[in-house]
Parts: C-alpha cells; sequence; structure tokens
C-alpha cells in the first residue's frame, strides 16, 4: 500500500502522519509527505500598503514564495524526522499550486492508494476564506482518503 500524507505543519497533518505510518508499517507499505506552496495565494494581499481594518481583514497572509518554499522544506524535514525517530523512512515533495488539486492530483499521476489529510489546517481564518482542503480533496478524487483529527 502507497500512501501520500497532506500535511501543512499542523498537529492535526501531523497525527495524520502518524496514523499513515502505523497502517503502512503493519502492511509493509511506503509512505509520502507532501507539502503544497501556492503561489496564487500571496497575490492576494496586494502590495499598497493597507487602508484600515476593514482591507486588513479581507487580506490574506502575504509572504513571499520563498517563505513559503522555506516553510515547507522545514516541515517535510520535520516529517521525515518524525517518520525516522519511529524507524521509517518516507519520501516527501514539495508541490506547487492550489492545495486540493496539486495534491489529488500528484496522488492520481502517481498511483497512490490513500491520501491522509488532517482535519483541519494552521489557519481557520485562511480555512473560511478559501475553503476546507481536507473537504476539498475528499470531494475531488476517487481514491480512498483519510482524515485524521
Amino acid at each position: 500500500m502507497d500512501v501520500l500524507v497532506a500535511i501543512d505543519g499542523s498537529d492535526e497533518s501531523t497525527a495524520a502522519l502518524e496514523r499513515a505510518l502505523g497502517v503502512t508499517d503493519a502492511m509493509d507499505g511506503s509512505v509520502t509527505v507532501a507539502y503544497a506552496v501556492d503561489p496564487s495565494v500571496f497575490d492576494l494581499g496586494g502590495s499598497a500598503p493597507v487602508s484600515g481594518l476593514s482591507d486588513a481583514d479581507r487580506r490574506l497572509i502575504v509572504e513571499s514564495v520563498e517563505d513559503t518554499e522555506r516553510r515547507g522544506m522545514d516541515v517535510l524535514d520535520d516529517a521525515a524526522a518524525l517518520a525516522a525517530d519511529r524507524g521509517r523512512t518516507v519520501e516527501t515533495e514539495l508541490l506547487y499550486g492550489d492545495p486540493v488539486r496539486a495534491i489529488t492530483g500528484f496522488a492520481e499521476s502517481e498511483g497512490f492508494d490513500a491520501i491522509y489529510v488532517g482535519h483541519r489546517g494552521l489557519s481557520e481564518r485562511t480555512e473560511r476564506l478559501v475553503g476546507s482542503v481536507a473537504k476539498g480533496i475528499v470531494e475531488r478524487t476517487p481514491i480512498t482518503v483519510t482524515v485524521v483529527r
């Protein structure tokens, strides 16, 4: 069984990785951990100064793609270290694009048997604005998805 785990550094995504490691260990399967960088999100903040509280509230967190890539690599490194602590190795992938499309597209193109994802990611505010990644993955792919709390 080959499993893809979508992570973002949240406790829930760490729980998803731990669950996937346990399941695949019992089945002699492999785990790949993926983090998606979405460059389009960073354009939503704009470069103009914030004009007031209502303007600030409409903007998402704005950071450079390079900072997000670096954070993604740190999250992937942490995931690989967690797996190593449990005597396992994992493959890691830094993906680009909308997380739902990037994760499902990668999972389907690589032939994964299942996807594990945390119930809620790092930012509830972002989730309210752009939707739940876990829900989007479940709705978008024919692959079995396990949502972990």
